[in-house]
């Protein structure tokens, strides 16, 4: 399992994105911060409410520079397959990434084996692919989209300004 600041694997995967299913790897987003959100499941009931709340704040992340993407065990064709008929997930411009073996959950320590789910997860890595911040819940617990932002604003924030550190609920500009 990849700890904090440790560099990510370069692992490769499937996402489903903008209408077409495409062969991804984390080195395809150097240079950028991102945002994954591992979830349990397509076709739920707290995971779209996740993921739809994400969508909500796309714009903000990627004015931070930053790409989320989404990781399930599902595969990229139920990726697809949900976003063809739920509309909150018709909302989601990120990509939807797969995990079907579950060698990104195991990766970051999310895989739930005798399931072959993903515990949530929230993972933050800066632009040279490093993790600067992780939080797991139990499945049933859900998670804000804009404290994940917050902390994506955190660590740039202490990137930039390496002496400087962010106490809890800090927002830019403080």
């Amino acid at each position: 399992m990849v700890q904090i600041n440790e560099k990510v694997p370069d692992l490769v995967f499937e996402a489903y994105h903008e209408g077409e299913i495409k062969r991804l790897k984390f080195s395809d987003f150097k240079g950028k911060w991102l945002a994954l959100i591992f979830y349990p499941a397509d076709f739920t009931f707290v995971c779209p409410t996740e993921l739809e709340d994400a969508a909500s704040l796309y714009k903000d992340f990627q004015k931070e520079g930053a790409e989320v993407i989404s990781v399930s065990t599902d595969t990229a064709y139920v990726h697809k397959a949900w976003h063809d008929v739920s509309p909150a997930i018709k909302k989601i411009e990120y990509p939807m990434a797969a995990d079907p073996t579950g060698s990104l959950c195991k990766t970051f320590g999310t895989y739930i084996e005798d399931k072959g789910l993903a515990l949530r997860g929230s993972f933050i890595i800066d632009p040279d692919g490093v993790l600067k911040a992780y939080e797991v819940h139990d499945l049933g617990i859900g998670r804000r989209a804009e404290e994940l932002l917050r902390k994506l604003r955190a660590a740039k924030f202490v990137r930039e300004h390496g002496d400087q550190v962010c106490p809890a609920n800090w927002q830019p500009g403080q």
